[in-house]
């Protein structure tokens, strides 16, 4: 596609990720054994490293009630699960960046990014939250309202398949700025198609997990979710629909910006 017809976002995005890489990179080849080998299921820099608590020290800016919120997940036995903060706040720059009013995000854990989402939408902005367990949301949907932005999270409680093939169904198509994937690995690529159909052109997926925690180096043949991701992250560097950058974050994501 010529690079003039790329919308005046994903050329500023894009470029931001490029630069984010390259930083990512020359880092590794400083720093190899800090970035070279996974030390925690959730993140490339190991949550003890000293240049981790240098990066969150020096460029995190949480809302206080989203830092309630962690602190909260971080005591749950499953607290890994959820998305990096350091993460989580790239990803509200660019939904700030794009000027984005609608949100997918496709496992919702106890919350965390869903508000993290909701702080930075508009007041008639909407996040179509999508998860099948309420136990872990019920965590954080008292800080949704805390955070007097309980009105712009759509919860949905249901298979997210069902929920995007509902959107989809209603007319939605091509109406929403910016999507999350993170939840069941071996449903990634249903996700993800589902999701460009309802992004329109100029929007970005994210997706988590990209990396799983080196696993996609060399999958096994019974490891499902090491095996579909390493399967996606091979067609997203084909899919001409998208422009793309993987960044060395969290536990590894991608951005698919949409043609």
């Amino acid at each position: 596609m010529p690079v003039f017809s790329v919308p005046k976002e994903v050329a500023v995005g894009t470029a931001m990720l490029g630069i984010a890489f390259a930083t990512g990179v020359l880092a590794g080849k400083r720093y190899p054994l800090i970035f070279g080998t996974p030390k925690s299921p959730r993140s490339i820099i190991g949550k003890s490293s000293p240049i981790r608590q240098y990066i969150l020290d020096h460029s995190l800016r949480e809302h206080p009630i989203l830092k309630k919120l962690r602190l909260l997940t971080a005591d749950h036995p499953w607290g890994r699960m959820m998305v990096s903060c350091d993460q989580a706040q790239f990803m509200a720059n660019l939904v700030k960046l794009i000027k984005a009013k609608k949100v997918i995000e496709i496992g919702v854990f106890t919350g965390y990014n869903a508000l993290n989402m909701a702080l930075v939408l508009p007041d008639n902005g909407r996040v179509v939250a999508c998860d099948i367990n309420e136990d872990y949301v019920k965590i954080g949907k008292p800080l949704w309202k805390e955070a007097g932005v309980d009105h712009k999270i759509d919860l949905r409680i249901k298979p997210a398949i069902q929920t995007l093939d509902e959107l989809l169904a209603s007319g939605e198509e091509e109406t929403f700025d910016f999507a999350f994937i993170d939840a069941d690995k071996e449903s990634y690529n249903e996700y993800y198609e589902k999701c460009l159909r309802l992004i329109k052109k100029g929007g970005i997926i994210a997706i988590d997990n990209v990396l799983w925690n080196g696993k996609v180096l060399n999958p096994r043949k019974d490891d499902l979710a090491a095996q579909s991701i390493h399967h996606l992250n091979e067609k997203l560097l084909r899919d001409a629909r998208v422009n793309i950058s993987m960044i060395p974050m969290g536990d590894g994501f991608t951005l698919a910006f949409k043609l």
